[in-house]
């Protein structure tokens, strides 16, 4: 019954959470994903049509088909992380098999009448636009302990407000503290019973000031991540050919997000004589919820060999939820310790994030039966991204943050393709600016590709390598260990593409 009581009560549980940045960032932004073909020619399909992905930059796109069309692709994604803390280097290496996507689009000709709209197109599109699979291990040695962590979120807390009731389960404090009073005093909880910290002053419950158990220079310290899910998108798609110039499109994105990370902090190395020789600290996320938005787009045929291309991306409102569970040990941590752990779970009240809109032009040249070039820029100013709801003071702090230190991205693509007979070759290029105005915790992302394609009959084969790199900081905490890891990160994929006509 112990047990059964005390997840009930972690059901309950309900405070604010600390939304920050990162999960602004982390939403909207989109990876190269999609069809082998896309994927092939890193996306630049503003001005072209013609590919079910395509429909993520330019609506319009599926008026371009010229038959009823059914896709899928499957991805194998490689990720290859490389940390450096305080000089030490250390990889990590993962691989994730995935279907990320599948859709269809049925093509409606004018068949009489004088009309010049000439064609319909109905289309819907499930697409993997983000696959969160990734692992990173970093480890060195560090003159900031884990202490500070703790440290930090218990100043100015009251000691009392942190003590067991008579009768009181630790779990249940626990949670009654996070719910009641908040995160950050729950975190000081857990700095006290987990044996890291200790009140000046023992006897006055009106304490604010704490002290280290640990004694150290320097501390040897792990940290491994490992995050899962996805973030997936399901369009619904409607475009029109006018006369043989203007195509025309809309569509209604719907997505669904899915997220774990699991983070584990090992710290070791303390001198001889502290009272601590180990401290372990793992903390558990899992996110979910949804969201919506709408795009709009056209394509104009210039001549027989230009086309030009024109989008707007909303926003995405997402609404999402958070629930988080976190476990602690050490030398002198209390004997009951070990019943908080991934079983006892923080649940928070629902948030929203808003994305900001993108515009995306587009030009593409395209020479007969026998190959074609395209090229994609996109604007999108991260500066707009906003938490909600925007009038509770801690978002409130948070928009700020984003106002000042993210900026405009550019972003811009490049893709060709070149046909022999059954046989299409496919290469690009795309390059991205770092969101942060600085151009520091995260930086520029430049990628290439490659592909080939078969067709036989109505069907066609498609293979594509892409390869994007990226180098970013992360901290292991918000506060407290101030010095971030730096992350070199190479994503690799491989996908197959089946498309058949019909």
């Amino acid at each position: 019954m112990k047990r059964v009581s005390f997840l009930f009560l972690a059901l309950l549980c309900v405070t604010a959470n600390g939304q920050n940045i990162n999960d602004v960032l982390r939403y909207s932004g989109e990876d190269l994903q999609g069809t082998a073909r896309f994927q092939a020619m890193s996306g630049a399909f503003g001005a072209l049509g013609g590919d079910l992905s395509a429909l993520n930059i330019n609506p319009a796109g599926s008026a371009v088909f010229s038959f009823s069309t059914f896709g899928v692709t499957a991805s194998n994604y490689n990720r290859d992380n490389r940390a450096t803390y305080f000089n030490s280097t250390s990889t990590d290496e993962s691989n994730f098999l995935e279907i990320n996507q599948v859709g269809g689009v049925f093509v409606f000709n004018k068949r009489s009448g004088s009309s010049d709209w000439k064609k319909l197109a109905l289309a819907i599109n499930y697409d993997l636009v983000q696959n969160f699979d990734n692992e990173i291990y970093a480890t060195g040695n560090s003159t900031q302990g884990i202490d500070n962590y703790f440290l930090e979120s218990a100043a100015g807390v009251p000691f009392g407000q942190l003590l067991l009731r008579d009768g009181e389960f630790i779990e249940d404090a626990y949670l009654d503290i996070g719910s009641s009073l908040g995160f950050t005093e729950q975190q000081a909880f857990l700095g006290y019973y987990g044996g890291i910290i200790d009140p000046a002053d023992p006897d006055d419950d009106n304490n604010t000031t704490y002290l280290s158990n640990a004694s150290y220079s320097s501390v040897n310290q792990e940290f491994f991540q490992r995050t899962s899910g996805y973030n997936s998108k399901f369009t619904l798609n409607m475009a029109s050919q006018y006369r043989e110039q203007l195509y025309l499109g809309a569509s209604l994105n719907f997505h669904t997000v899915l997220m774990d990370k699991v983070t584990f902090f090992d710290e070791r190395g303390y001198d001889a004589d502290s009272e601590i020789q180990f401290t372990t600290f793992d903390n558990l996320l899992h996110t979910e919820g949804s969201g919506f938005s709408f795009s709009l787009g056209a394509i104009a045929k210039l001549s027989d060999q230009i086309r030009v291309g024109g989008s707007y991306q909303s926003p995405t409102w997402y609404r999402l939820t958070d629930d988080t569970a976190q476990r602690i040990n050490s030398d002198l941590a209390d004997t009951d310790i070990g019943f908080i752990d991934f079983n006892i779970v923080n649940l928070f009240e629902a948030y929203t994030i808003k994305t900001p809109s993108k515009l995306t032009g587009s030009v593409a040249m395209v020479f007969g039966k026998e190959g074609l070039l395209s090229f994609d820029y996109g604007y999108q100013d991260m500066s707009q991204a906003e938490l909600r709801p925007s009038a509770d003071p801690f978002f409130r702090a948070q928009n700020d943050d984003i106002r000042n230190l993210l900026g405009a991205v550019n972003s811009y693509r490049l893709g060709g393709e070149y046909r022999i007979d059954q046989v299409s070759l496919r290469a690009g290029y795309r390059f991205e600016d770092s969101p942060f105005v600085d151009g520091s915790t995260i930086g520029e992302l430049t990628g290439y590709s490659a592909g080939i394609g078969y067709s036989f009959g109505p069907n066609r084969l498609d293979l594509a390598f892409s390869r994007s790199e990226r180098d970013s900081s992360q901290r292991f905490f918000d506060i407290g260990l101030t010095t971030p890891a730096s992350i070199q990160a190479v994503n690799t994929n491989v996908s197959l593409g089946y498309t058949l006509n019909f």
